[in-house]
């Protein structure tokens, strides 16, 4: 990338859905023409797409093509060429199916071309006592249509039979405009024009660049392997441990495979090149010794060194409010990429120019803490517990990753800097908040919701958080999620379930309102006419709503419930400061009605 950047701020709301990932363009032009040209781009990616067709519905949704079996692990083989900007490429597919099928469907994204799909392997038999091994190499017959390949196995399989075959394929994949929102193949140079190349594909999925069962429902049980081919001047990285590095014969070119043992999702199986130096350190955290690693450009070394001194402390943060990392076998690391930064699992990729807050902005205001630690490594890392580890099965509720990873950022400022700053931090998120839509989005058509996911669903957490005025509670409630969903994939309704069985109380109508409408939730507060009472109701909020209050420094609860629309206290001289500051902590507004 160019050596000069502008930060687009989060105070223009046609780009608010892109800052929690923060943008940076090469300045080419002034500052004018490019706040014009963000915008023209920026509307255009964000349209709101209200009507589907078939193939949303046929990626979205696990349909009779795609439910009747489930995917134990991808062996993936890709080699890049940076001069076309192409791959050529091989999936080893393994599965499982859990009841009878025949026809499978893959995806696999224009212009990408299946070339063929082979049965490789040993058959086994026994003749005249001797165990005799004949070679198998059956082709399949396949169409591919649009996005979706259909592959017509020879048999039809039952419950437990296996389903191995290699899938090679070519082409020219998508190119990523503005990565990682744009997602696609990132074709870069570093500062010293040596290819400097990744992928970004989550919401544009993984079938972008390697066919799949693009569906964030199944997981590789058996995790994945990627084996990266480029020459010899570059190195590749990839998810987990560094398995081999081999030299291919008679040529300039190395490979290098990388092995993930765990569960991971599709689109965070991802290639790095580049003229990467690495350096390690470990962790002795709550299962054992993690190991740390660290990729950087070579002309980084010292910078990074310095900057990544945050992510010890960082995962201790974690480790003590989520449960130990979920992912120790196959370590953890950051990648230095050539975009701003993605959850990678146990590849972090990192693009903050080595500064604090968001490239050197606070995200929550002018509160100051966000410019206390570096943005990339806390929000990207918190996903390792909320996106990773625990993981939605449908898109629409990606906000379980997103609204858990943010109120990181609040539990990581309060675990160094105090309640005091963390409050203040999740406060000045606000300001980024729409109220576009609701949060979830429609279901079975691989589409989130508001990207309010993110900063009002942080907000609505600590409501919660507020409510249950327990912090142990809460901090067990928060472990038990990502030890009861370990490497799970889930739904809204098993996290909200969850959540309302371990704080005895049901925040049922708390999740309705934060999640499913636009709505503020109104407080409206008038004196009795004797002036020693207070009376107190919920406005602008669906039937029932009851998101208990605390006064009096956590000694007075209010509880509101279906039956009682209003609530009466004690009325004195500090009451109304009290009711007042519930809108700095509660994500509700505040309202006196004379």
């Amino acid at each position: 990338m160019n050596k000069n950047f502008l930060l687009v701020t989060n105070y223009c709301t046609i780009i608010k859905h892109l800052l929690r990932r923060t943008l940076v363009l090469s300045v080419t032009m002034s500052n004018i023409f490019l706040f014009l040209f963000i915008t023209a781009t920026q509307a255009q990616l964000l349209t709101d797409k209200s009507t589907f067709t078939k193939e949303d519905s046929l990626r979205g949704s696990l349909n009779e093509n795609r439910n009747w079996w489930n995917v134990l692990r991808y062996n993936i083989t890709v080699k890049p060429d940076f001069e076309k900007k192409e791959i050529e490429g091989k999936v080893v597919l393994s599965a499982v199916a859990v009841k009878k099928g025949k026809i499978m469907q893959l995806d696999l994204q224009q212009p990408l071309i299946v070339d063929s799909i082979i049965r490789k392997g040993n058959f086994f038999t026994i003749k005249n006592g001797v165990r005799i091994s004949y070679p198998i190499h059956q082709t399949y017959q396949f169409t591919q249509k649009d996005d979706i390949v259909l592959v017509e196995l020879n048999e039809t399989k039952r419950k437990g039979d296996r389903i191995d075959f290699h899938i090679y394929y070519h082409g020219k994949p998508k190119e990523a405009k503005m990565p990682p929102w744009d997602g696609g193949w990132i074709w870069e140079k570093d500062n010293n024009g040596n290819p400097f190349v990744s992928v970004a594909v989550q919401g544009l999925g993984a079938s972008a660049w390697l066919p799949c069962k693009d569906h964030q429902s199944d997981e590789p049980d058996n995790g994945a392997s990627l084996t990266i081919i480029v020459p010899d001047t570059l190195i590749a990285v990839s998810n987990g441990v560094l398995n081999s590095v081999k030299q291919i014969s008679n040529s300039q070119f190395h490979s290098y495979t990388w092995q993930v043992k765990n569960p991971i999702n599709n689109y965070c199986i991802i290639p790095y090149i580049g003229k990467y130096t690495n350096f390690s350190d470990t962790l002795h955290g709550e299962k054992g010794i993690l190991n740390i690693n660290y990729w950087v450009l070579d002309y980084n070394v010292e910078k990074a060194k310095e900057q990544f001194k945050q992510v010890k402390p960082m995962l201790r943060a974690f480790e003590y409010w989520f449960g130990a990392y979920p992912f120790y076998e196959d370590g953890y690391k950051i990648v230095e990429a050539p975009h701003l930064g993605m959850e990678h699992q146990s590849a972090i990729a990192y693009g903050n120019q080595y500064n604090n807050g968001y490239l050197g902005k606070d995200r929550s205001g002018e509160t100051g803490w966000g410019l206390k630690w570096d943005f990339i490594i806390v929000h990207e890392s918190g996903h390792e517990w909320f996106g990773n580890n625990i993981t939605a099965k449908d898109v629409a509720d990606i906000w379980v990753h997103e609204a858990f990873t943010t109120y990181s950022e609040t539990l990581f400022t309060e675990y160094y800097y105090g309640k005091q700053a963390a409050n203040e931090y999740n406060y000045g998120q606000r300001k980024n908040i729409l109220n576009d839509k609701p949060i979830i989005g429609p279901y079975d058509v691989n589409k989130e919701g508001s990207s309010d996911m993110y900063d009002k669903g942080s907000n609505m957490i600590n409501s919660i958080r507020l409510a249950i005025n327990d912090d142990k509670k809460f901090r067990n409630i928060l472990r038990g999620l990502n030890k009861t969903f370990y490497h799970k994939t889930v739904t809204t309704k098993e996290i909200e379930d969850y959540i309302i069985k371990q704080a005895g109380f049901n925040f049922q109508k708390v999740f309705d309102q934060y999640l499913r409408t636009t709505q503020i939730p109104m407080l409206t507060y008038k004196i009795s006419d004797d002036g020693k009472q207070m009376i107190l109701q919920y406005q602008n909020c669906v039937q029932g709503f009851n998101l208990p209050l605390w006064l009096n420094s956590n000694t007075l609860k209010i509880v509101f419930d279906e039956n009682s629309k209003s609530q009466t206290i004690a009325f004195n001289e500090n009451t109304i400061a009290e009711i007042m500051n519930l809108e700095k902590l509660y994500y509700i507004q505040v309202k006196h009605i004379k």
